[in-house]
C-alpha cells in the first residue's frame, strides 16, 4: 500500500534583498520533492547550503520568492497569520539544535504549551504525561530546565514536538549540542517514536552518520539538489 504524501514542495526560491542595495541572494534555487505519512527523511549539506531556510518554507515560518509549499492539502501561502499559525500547531512539531524550553516552566508545562495555545487543556496534559514517559522521564515531570542535563532537555524538547500528534516533525541539527553518546541516544528515541508513532521526520544535519539511518536522504549544495545519497 502506498504511503499518502503530506507535504509537497515545488519550484521552491526563496531570495533575500542584500541591505540597502539592489543585490539579490538566492538562497534556495528551485527544489522539487514530496514527503510521505511515516517516512524519515535527512536533508544534508554543509553550513550556508540553505537547510535552515528550507526547513523554515517547508515549516510555514517563511515565505518563498517563487514556487509552493503545500501541507495536507494547504498551501501555507494561501493562509493567513491566524490560520497558518493554526495549521502549523495541529499539524507540525519543531525540534532545533537548542531545546528552546521556557525556563521558568517544568518539562510538563513546556511539553502541555502547545495544547494550551489550541485551548485543549485537560486533554494536553495527560497527553505530555505520556510522551515524557515515552523518551524516559516520566520520573522528571515537575523539574525545570536548569535542573535537567542537555540530553534530558533535548528529549522534552521532542516531546512538546509531538504534543498535539502533528503529521511532520521538522528537525534542524537536533543533536548538534550533544555528545556522541547522549545524541546516539536521542537518535534512538526519534527512531522508536517513528515507528510507534507514524509520524514523519525531516531532520537536517551535516552528520552523514545520521543521515544514513534515516529512510532517504536529499543533499543541498548551494541552494540545489545535488546527489541522491540515498
Amino acid at each position: 500500500m502506498t504511503s499518502k504524501t503530506i507535504l509537497t514542495v515545488t519550484n521552491l526560491q526563496r531570495d533575500y534583498q542584500q541591505g540597502d542595495s539592489s543585490e539579490v541572494l538566492r538562497v534556495i534555487k528551485g527544489i522539487d520533492f514530496e514527503i510521505k505519512q511515516g517516512e524519515k527523511l535527512a536533508i544534508i549539506g554543509v553550513s550556508g547550503s540553505g537547510k535552515s531556510t528550507l526547513l523554515n518554507l517547508m515549516g510555514g515560518l517563511d515565505d518563498p520568492t517563487q514556487g509552493s509549499v503545500v501541507l495536507k492539502g494547504k498551501q501555507w501561502s494561501n493562509l493567513d497569520p491566524t490560520q497558518r499559525a493554526a495549521w502549523r500547531n495541529k499539524h507540525i512539531g519543531f525540534v532545533y539544535q537548542f531545546h528552546h524550553l521556557l525556563d521558568e516552566f517544568s518539562a510538563l508545562e513546556n511539553v502541555c504549551l502547545p495544547g494550551l495555545i489550541a485551548g485543549d487543556s485537560k486533554q494536553s496534559e495527560a497527553y505530555a504525561k505520556e510522551l515524557l514517559a515515552k523518551v524516559g522521564l516520566a520520573e522528571r515531570l515537575h523539574h525545570l530546565p536548569s535542573e535537567l542535563s542537555g540530553g534530558e532537555r533535548q528529549r522534552v524538547a521532542i516531546a512538546r514536538a509531538l504534543a498535539r500528534k502533528p503529521s511532520l516533525v521538522l528537525m534542524d541539527e537536533p543533536t548538534g549540542n550533544l555528545d556522541p553518546k547522549t545524541a546516539e541516544s536521542v537518535l534512538n528515541l526519534l527512531m522508536a517514536l517513528n515507528k510507534d508513532l507514524g509520524i514523519s521526520f525531516v531532520v537536517v544535519t551535516h552528520d552523514p552518520q545520521i543521515a544514513m539511518q534515516l529512510d532517504r536522504t536529499i543533499s543541498l549544495v548551494d541552494g540545489v539538489l545535488g546527489p541522491n545519497l540515498d
